[in-house]
């Protein structure tokens, strides 16, 4: 039987390009992007299921079926019959992506209303992995409930995974933010958060200061990203830093951390170090900035 990891998030339509107003149509998301990079590295062993909500629409018909032909498991998405995905557009503006979004219609806001149906996702899987978009995106009850299904899978054996992820437009306040991630952080075995997006809210003035703050939470694991500087994983008893590879170049940023948590989680269900594990999610990230996207072909980076 194959060994399970289930991943929580929200799946959206993605229009990208706008050059002379011709867009592309994708789908991404954060917990989809690393859900993909879990699938790309990690063999037949292992199944990867993403759990969300999607309406009746074609679109929700249109992700559902590109989930599938990518092998990641729809079988524990909801549907929401008055609701359709979220969309974003990119566009560039000073040199720089922007990003506008259209989610108020948004069928993954309710993934965690059924508390029986978000039971079924987690039961009996490895490794639970969720973010702080997941948070972001549901009503406070709706985030207990989630949070409660992460308590019981972990009680039952499960890893849990936690991308903090930080958004804060998605928040109705900075001490909101700050209280639901803490507490999110403190179910956790491993925590990955990055450093840019932490030290303002929480006042970190150095990586290290990131590692401890969540490793005096209980975590067991924590992989501090800090984008083009080094990574630093600690323990309680090991800390390592790695730098990612000379010479990266940069195409797309779109979906760099994710695809780093990707690869750092299945080399970490392989049994490798913390070093090689973080040399190996260093690569697969410098992979993916050097191409268009977030879900970059998986042959590139096996």
């Amino acid at each position: 039987m194959a060994k399970r990891i289930v991943s929580i998030g929200e799946c959206m339509i993605e229009m990208s390009g706008g050059e002379d107003r011709t867009y592309r149509l994708g789908y991404a998301g954060d917990t989809l992007n690393t859900a993909w990079y879990l699938r790309a590295l990690l063999d037949k062993d292992w199944s990867v299921d993403y759990v969300t909500a999607l309406g009746q629409d074609r679109y929700s018909a249109d992700i559902r079926a590109f989930l599938d032909g990518n092998g990641i498991g729809t079988g524990h998405i909801q549907t929401i019959y008055d609701r359709r995905p979220g969309l974003y557009m990119i566009h560039q503006e000073n040199g720089d992506r922007h990003f506008t979004y259209w989610r108020d219609s948004s069928a993954a806001k309710l993934l965690a209303d059924d508390k029986s149906a978000l039971a079924n996702a987690v039961e009996g899987a490895e490794l639970v992995y969720f973010s702080g978009i997941t948070l972001a995106i549901l009503a406070p009850r709706a985030r207990g409930r989630l949070l409660g299904a992460i308590v019981k899978a972990r009680d039952n054996g499960a890893r849990i995974a936690f991308d903090t992820n930080l958004r804060p437009a998605l928040w109705s306040s900075p001490r909101v933010m700050a209280g639901v991630l803490t507490a999110a952080a403190s179910l956790c075995d491993i925590v990955l958060p990055t450093h840019t997006d932490e030290a303002p809210l929480f006042g970190d003035k150095t990586i290290d200061d990131t590692a401890d703050r969540y490793l005096e939470l209980g975590v067991e694991e924590v992989v501090v990203k800090d984008g083009a500087g080094d990574a630093l994983i600690a323990t309680a008893s090991e800390r390592v830093r790695i730098a990612p590879p000379p010479g990266t170049n940069v195409v797309d940023a779109t979906g760099a951390g994710d695809s780093f948590n990707g690869a750092y989680l299945s080399a970490r269900l392989n049994g490798r170090s913390l070093h090689d594990a973080a040399a190996a999610a260093h690569r697969t990230a410098g992979i993916v900035i050097g191409h268009k996207g977030a879900l970059v072909d998986p042959k590139l980076v096996q």
